[in-house]
Order: C-alpha cells, then sequence, then structure tokens
C-alpha cells in the first residue's frame, strides 16, 4: 500500500476505509471484509455510532496492532479540553484500543482551542500517534495553526471531481497540513459513476469509474477512505495501484470541478446551527 509521510514523520496509508452510514450492525462485518481485502486504514467517528463495532473487528481479525492506522474524531457536543479528554477516554474503550494512530475535531464548530489543547497533551502523551482536524476551510485551519504549537497532520475535507479544493490543497502543503478526502464519490450524485468523462477514462484503462476517481485522488497526493459494504467493491476499490492517469487525463478531471459543495457549507450561519445542535449522546 502506497503511503503519505505526515509533519511528524507518521506513515499514513493513502487508501482506506470508511464506516459512515454504514449502521453499526452492520460495520463489524464491512470492516472485517475490508481488513481481509487488504485495507490497514480505518476511519470511523464517535457520532457515527459504530465504534465498538469497529474493534470488534480489529479483535477478531488477528492483525497486529501495529498495522493497522485506525482514526476517529470528537462531535461538537464534546468540543473544549475536559469534555475531549471524557471523548477520547470513551472513544478508545468503545474501539478496545490502548492508542490510536490519528485522532480529529470533526467538525470547526465549538472551543476546538480547547480540544486541541487536550489532544496536543495526548499526543504528548504518546496516546495519539497524529492529531488533526476535519472540515476546516482554510481562515480556520490557519486560525488553529498560530495559535497553537502542534500544527493539524491532516485535514478530512470533502474533495471529490465537482469539489476539487485544489486552492485549499496549496494552503494545506504551505502549511505541512496532509488533506484527505471524504465523499470521494460524491455519494453518486451528478451522476458520477455514469459521467461521460470518467466512463471514457476507466475504458481506456478498464476499470471502473470508482478505481478512476481514487486514482485521481492518490495522484494529487489525498487519502481517500471509501466506503462500502459489499466486499466485491471493497475490492475493486483497493486495486487501484497498477495503472497511471495521463496528464490529459488529469487535466480533463480538472476540467470538472464546480468550485461548490455538493453537500453543504460549513459557512453558513444555518448548517453550523443544526450542527451544534446535534447531539449523539445524553
Amino acid at each position: 500500500m502506497q503511503t503519505v509521510i505526515l509533519n511528524n514523520g507518521v506513515d499514513m496509508p493513502i487508501l482506506g476505509f470508511g464506516v459512515f452510514q454504514i449502521p453499526p450492525e452492520q460495520t463489524e462485518q464491512a470492516v472485517t471484509d475490508a481488513l481481509a481485502a487488504g485495507y490497514r486504514l480505518l476511519d470511523t467517528a464517535a457520532a457515527y455510532l459504530n465504534e465498538e463495532a469497529v474493534g470488534r473487528a480489529i479483535k477478531n481479525s488477528g492483525i497486529p496492532r501495529e498495522e493497522l492506522f485506525v482514526t476517529t474524531k470528537v462531535w461538537i457536543q464534546d468540543a473544549g479540553e475536559e469534555n475531549t479528554k471524557r471523548s477520547f477516554e470513551t472513544s478508545l474503550g468503545k474501539l478496545g484500543l490502548d492508542h490510536l494512530d490519528l485522532y480529529l475535531i470533526h467538525q470547526p464548530i465549538g472551543d476546538v482551542h480547547g480540544s486541541w489543547r487536550a489532544m496536543e497533551n495526548l499526543h504528548r502523551e504518546g496516546r495519539i500517534r497524529a492529531i488533526g482536524v476535519a472540515n476546516f476551510h482554510p481562515d480556520r485551519l490557519v486560525d488553529l495553526i498560530v495559535n497553537n504549537d502542534v500544527t493539524p497532520a491532516v485535514n478530512q475535507i470533502e474533495t471529490h471531481p465537482f469539489f476539487q479544493r485544489a486552492t485549499d490543497q496549496e494552503v494545506m502543503r504551505e502549511h505541512g497540513v496532509q488533506i484527505q478526502s471524504w465523499g470521494g464519490f460524491a455519494e453518486g450524485r451528478n451522476n458520477l459513476f455514469t459521467h461521460p468523462v470518467l466512463s471514457e477514462i476507466a475504458d481506456k484503462h478498464g476499470k471502473s469509474v470508482a478505481q478512476v476517481v481514487l486514482r485521481w485522488l492518490s495522484q494529487r497526493d489525498i487519502v481517500a477512505i471509501p466506503k462500502s459494504v459489499r466486499a466485491d467493491r471493497m475490492a475493486e476499490n483497493i486495486d487501484v495501484f497498477d495503472f497511471e492517469l495521463t496528464d490529459d487525463q488529469m487535466a480533463s478531471i480538472a476540467g470538472l470541478d464546480t468550485g461548490r459543495s455538493l453537500f453543504f457549507d460549513h459557512r453558513d450561519p444555518a448548517m453550523v446551527s443544526r450542527l451544534a445542535g446535534l447531539r449523539i449522546h445524553d
């Protein structure tokens, strides 16, 4: 598996398996199948409510812990220094692990600086190998960087052919932050899986559109975490390192960028209010 080296020297697989929107009762089998297919990066979150199932799959896999890269995230409800410490312990317990490879602030809302102080301390104690954020636009990311000691290792943001985030990626590159994609397939919106540009490229390589998108992300040095509950799709999605897109093909995909989210904008006041009101526990 190809890897990227984070700003603290930690190796992270460039392709992993995400469990967003997989129901808890299906998650253990999905992660078991993903590990069997060769995935070693697993991405979950407190807000997904399936950390325990991920943990069971890890425990039963027999794969040495050092071969795995496990990510989870702290939710808005648990923002702040003390709340984040408690949330970290809860997530670690549910996963059945003694450390995390990556811990992220899930949303740029609430007392993110307090959360970051807690995460910096956990990182110094060796309980987290790397710390980062998700859904931070460049201004919020730089604010966090200049006002704290540790620069985020990762920023996980919506990134797909229709919202390519090239400017965001350049800001991250300048500050040594690794970009990671969520929603790499745009959840099939804009007819992604049958899009003529992507389909033509896929046909030329004898690959699927999904494989072309994942290869496009990896060639941009973007970490991706595609989700599936089908073992055959998992195997297909990880089989993307035996071909390379040409410069012309990369340029054709670049032309699909709309510059806008297909889901929601974290700078929209109504969305901020809605997200802040989402509670994942009593």
